[in-house]
This record gives C-alpha cells, structure tokens and sequence, in this order.
C-alpha cells in the first residue's frame, strides 16, 4: 500500500506580495462626452454667423445721418469702411464699421463699435469677462488652460492678463467714484426705509509682497530664461486693509461653538487708513445700513489708526477682539511659567474666562499684584497692564456676547485668507500696485457676489 508524502506549504510570513497591476485607461471617452463635444462644435460656427448677422442689423439700424462731434457740435465726415474684427465667444467676429472724423478736431469715431461695446483687435464681451474671472481665481497661465478646457478658446496667459487688468481698472474706478459720491459732504443720502439696529465691522490689514523692478521683463526669445528675482526685503511689502460689514442677526451657529455668517459685504484696498474707511462709509450707504439710530460695532485688534477713525460714526460700539487680548496675555504666561507649561495654560485660561464675564477691572487689579522675576518679565508685565488699561472700555465682553455682536474678528481674519493668501500670496508671487489694486477689486466683486456688474462697466485702457 502505498502513500502520498504531504507536499511542503510556504509559510504566509515568507510569500511575497502580488506583482503591481498597470493601471488602464479607457480606449476613448464616454459616448455622452463625445456627444456633447460634437454638439458643442456642431453649433459653435452657426452661433458665430448668427451674433455676425445680428451686429450687421445693428449696424443697419444706426445708419443715417453723420453723428456730429461732442467736442465742438459740428457734422463729422463719414471716412468710409474697413475690414475689422474681435473675439467673441463664439470664436473671431468680422465686422466693417463706418469711421467718422471731425475736421475741426481730429477726432475719430465708430458708431457700431461704441453702440457694441467692443474693441477691434481684441478679446470683447462675455468672453472678456470670463477670462478675468478666471485670471481672478486662478494664476494666468492655469486660467489660459482652463479657458480652453472650459469654453474651447485657445488664448495665452498675456490675453488673460489684459482682460483682468482692463476689467479689474474699471472696478477700481467704479468703486473709487461711489466713494467720493458718498464721502462728499454735499451729497444728500436719504434715510433708508429699514435701517438695522446693528451693524458688526471688522477691519485688519495683512502684507503684501511688491515688485522689486521698476520695468516688467521680456523675454527676447522663447528659450530664454529670466534670472531669478533678487529677494523681498521689508521696503517692498505693502498693507493690505480689508473691512468686513455684517448684520448680528446673520451670524449663526450651526453647532456648539462653530459659527458663521449668513452673508458679509467685503471692503478693501492697497493705500492708507483713511481710504479704508471712506470706502467702509460709501459701502454702508449703499447698501442702505446706516440710519439715525444704527449702532455701528467696530471690532479691532487695538491699532490706534482704527480707533482715530472710529469716530465718523456718531452712534458707534468698539470692541477690542477678544483673541488678540488673550494672545497679548499669552506673551506674558510663556515668558514667566515656559513655553509649553501646563500653568501657563491654566493661567490664562482663568483669565480668559474673567475677561469673557466681564471681569476686565479685576483681571487689571490682579494683574498689578504679580510680583516679577525678572526685568524682561516686569516689561512684558507692565506691557499686557498698558494694554489693558487702555481697552478696558472696550473689553465687556458679557454684555456684547448678550447683545450678539459677538467678540472676535474671525470675520475679518477668514476674509484676508479669501480676499489675499488665496491668489495673491501664492509661492513666488509679487505685485505692482497697479496690478494688486486691479485684481483686489475683482476679487472682492466676485466674493461679494456681485460679478455680474461687470456687464456694466466698460473696459478701461491701459499701459502694457
């Protein structure tokens, strides 16, 4: 009788893993994809040759009678037609408008064009619009790609560039003469029907890196690669000042110590603090907010150049933000128990929570009797005291946190992130100020929720 010798079994802790499989990709798109590809091309000439046929019905109805000159009145000589075009979004528009000229002036000018709102030779309309609000979330060369993943028009990072700056000019205008309109002390704004009781603003400013060159480079040819930029150096940073305007009853908690805002109207500029605050002025007069009887809730990090100006509203509430008086005590707790003591954490923790009760006079008090160790500690001692003091009117917290103002800026600090870091403060990046002022603008139009006022402005000329 014979038997099987058992066959050897290799342990599991000895058997290699399975080789790697290569991934693979579909032989070619879904068929829905491909089918909207085709439609879209299908469709793309003829609403090319439609928008063409309408500009001429356009041109047809304006002809007549020359125009006469806006300088001095008088018939301008028709100057006949010429072969011109812009791109559009449905691709490259041709069009022959009539030219006149004033001979006493030497002005030129087109009646389709201006009727149009187009500019010969170059990118026009909705298009423009697009592809500043992509150069306005994103870098311009990503925004070029994106042009063509998104709408199939083929342009370059420049093309992108021009349309944010041109647009983002405009913007900048726009806001700069609703400014002055609202500051002026001739102006007569009439009581809105429904002010708010209420209003929160919070107001910070963040740097900025600037440009170190006087002149933008050229690349003499397409292998050539620039050298590298000499480094930002404190003198080439600019502030950023951004103001956020709210209403107490759109702040919410959604749940146990996570809250957010319904909706915030963002404020701000490259320049000093008095601009910031005309424009925070002009920004609640338009948007109707400020009556007779508003009090207006100014939240601040304790920067005198915000209190100064706190002023303009004669019925007004400073809070100095809560976070900023703890981080100023936090500056004392490590220096006297040690960086990651526990009774450093227990120390400022009791005096959050007076603070929060609105204990500020105790905690001064308390504070007066520390005996110091050290002449480093009795500064930063004598420092948080100073602090203090001086905010102390500004520090009852109990009664805001009862009457919903709220205590904290972290409004403010989350629009600089959206506002700023989010586009402006990528790796590398550096700004002239007239290209930061553009794209801020832009910027606070989108987050605003208002980038459909674009279709309203025109596109201002610029230098390149």
């Amino acid at each position: 009788m014979s038997s099987k010798s058992p066959q050897p079994h290799a342990c599991r802790a000895h058997v290699g893993p399975p080789p790697a499989i290569e991934p693979t990709l579909l032989d070619e798109a879904p068929l829905v994809i491909q089918l909207e590809r085709e439609v879209e091309e299908e469709f793309r000439e003829p609403m090319r040759l439609r928008l063409e046929e309408k500009i001429r019905q356009v041109d047809d109805s304006i002809s007549g009678a020359a125009p006469r000159c806006d300088e001095c009145g008088d018939p301008m000589k028709s100057k006949g037609r010429k072969n011109s075009s812009f791109l559009s979004r449905f691709g490259k528009i041709n069009l022959r408008p009539r030219t006149y000229r004033c001979k006493r002036c030497k002005i030129r000018v087109r009646p389709l064009v201006n009727k149009l709102g187009v500019e010969l030779g170059c990118v026009s309309g909705s298009l423009a619009r697009l592809l500043a609000l992509l150069g306005v979330v994103v870098p311009y060369e990503l925004a070029a790609c994106l042009a063509y993943l998104m709408f199939g028009v083929k342009v370059n990072a420049m093309t992108v560039w021009r349309a944010v700056q041109r647009l983002g000019e405009a913007c900048e205008q726009y806001v700069e003469a609703q400014t002055r309109f609202h500051t002026d002390p001739n102006t007569q704004v009439p009581e809105p029907d429904s002010a708010p009781e209420a209003v929160v603003l919070g107001i910070d400013g963040c740097m900025l890196g600037m440009q170190v060159r006087e002149n933008r480079r050229h690349r003499q040819s397409a292998d050539e690669v620039l050298p590298e930029l000499p480094p930002v150096e404190d003198g080439h940073f600019r502030e950023v000042k951004t103001g956020v305007l709210l209403l107490p009853s759109q702040r919410t908690e959604p749940s146990p110590g996570r809250r957010s805002v319904i909706r915030r109207v963002l404020v701000t500029c490259l320049g000093n603090a008095d601009m910031i605050f005309d424009r925070l002025w002009s920004k609640i007069q338009e948007l109707g907010w400020l009556g007779t009887k508003t009090v207006v809730v100014i939240v601040g990090d304790g920067a005198e150049w915000i209190w100064n100006r706190a002023t303009m509203f004669a019925r007004r509430c400073e809070i100095l933000d809560f976070w900023h008086a703890i981080e100023c005590a936090w500056k004392f707790a490590r220096l006297r128990f040690g960086e990651e003591s526990k009774a450093a954490t227990k120390w400022v923790s009791r005096l959050a929570e007076d603070l929060r009760a609105g204990k500020v006079e105790s905690v001064i008090k308390r504070l007066r009797a520390i005996k110091t160790r050290s002449p480093e500690e009795q500064e930063k001692l004598e420092d948080l005291i100073r602090y203090y003091d001086t905010n102390a009117s500004r520090m009852r917290y109990d009664e805001y946190i009862r009457l919903g103002y709220g205590i904290g800026s972290g409004a403010v600090e989350s629009s600089h992130k959206q506002v700023v870091h989010a586009r402006l403060r990528q790796a590398g990046m550096r700004w002239s100020e007239d290209g930061a002022r553009r794209l801020l603008a832009l910027r606070v139009l989108l987050l605003n929720d208002n980038w459909s006022m674009l279709d309203r402005l025109m596109m201002k000329p610029i230098a390149a």
